[in-house]
C-alpha cells in the first residue's frame, strides 16, 4: 500500500501518542481552531456544533462522542462536523478535571457522598465494568453465568454521578464555546471573503492587462 507506514507503530507508541500528540496538545488545538474556522458554512451553525461537541465531551459516554455529537449537532441545527471537533475539548489533559468535578457535583445532585481520596479507584471501576461485558458477552455461546456485580457498581458509583453532574458544566462550557467561537469564526470568514475578493480582483486586472497587450501587438 502507498500510505502504509514502513516501520508500524507498537500499540505502546499508538497509545502514548493517544495521551500525547507527536507535536503536542497546542499544536492539535490550533489544528482544530484552523479546520473549525475554515468550514463552509454559517458562522452561527459552526459555533452551535462546537457548542455541541464540547457539550458532548463532559458526559461519560466514552466511545460514543462523536455519535453523540452529531445527534446534538441536529438538535441545535449545528454544524456536525464542527461538533465532531468540537469533542476534542475532551482530551486527557482535560479529562481528569471534568471527570473529578462533575463526578463531585453529580453526587451533591444526588444526595450521596463522594470521597475525593477514593477518586484513584475510578479506574478500577471502569476496567471492572469492562471485565463484566466481556465476560457477559462469552458468556452467551458458553455455559458461563452472566455477572453484574461490576456493571451495576460501575452505574451506581460512577457512570450516574458522572451523567448527571457533566450536564450543568456541560451547558455552560458548551453555551461559552459558542459565544466566544461565533464572533471569532464570523470575523475570520469576513476577512477570508475580503482576501479571496482580492486575489480575484488581482487575477482579473491581470488577464485585462495580459489581453490589452495582446491586442496591441496584433
Amino acid at each position: 500500500m502507498v500510505f502504509k507506514r514502513r516501520t508500524p507503530r507498537s500499540y505502546l507508541q499508538v497509545f502514548a501518542e493517544a495521551l500525547w500528540p507527536r507535536g503536542g496538545w497546542t499544536r492539535a488545538f490550533h489544528y482544530v481552531k484552523h479546520r473549525v474556522r475554515r468550514l463552509p458554512d454559517r458562522p452561527d451553525r459552526i459555533a452551535r456544533g462546537v457548542g455541541a461537541g464540547v457539550f458532548i465531551s463532559f458526559t461519560p459516554l466514552f466511545g460514543l462522542h462523536f455519535i453523540c455529537a452529531v445527534l446534538a449537532a441536529k438538535v441545535v441545527r449545528g454544524n456536525m462536523l464542527a461538533a465532531l471537533l468540537g469533542t476534542f475539548f475532551g482530551n486527557p489533559l482535560t479529562f481528569p478535571f471534568i471527570a473529578l468535578s462533575s463526578m463531585k457535583l453529580g453526587n451533591l445532585l444526588l444526595g450521596t457522598r463522594f470521597d475525593e481520596r477514593e477518586h484513584a479507584t475510578l479506574f478500577s471501576k471502569f476496567l471492572g465494568a469492562g471485565e463484566d461485558l466481556k465476560h457477559n458477552f462469552f458468556a452467551i455461546f458458553t455455559d458461563e453465568t452472566s455477572s453484574w456485580t461490576n456493571l451495576i457498581n460501575f452505574a451506581n458509583d460512577v457512570f450516574l454521578p458522572y451523567l448527571v453532574g457533566g450536564i450543568l458544566p456541560g451547558i455552560a462550557a458548551g453555551v461559552a464555546a459558542y459565544y466566544l467561537s461565533e464572533p471569532v469564526i464570523a470575523v475570520y470568514q469576513k476577512r477570508r471573503r475580503k482576501r479571496l475578493k482580492e486575489r480575484f480582483e488581482k487575477l482579473k486586472a491581470r488577464l485585462q492587462a495580459r489581453n490589452e497587450e495582446q491586442r496591441e501587438k496584433g
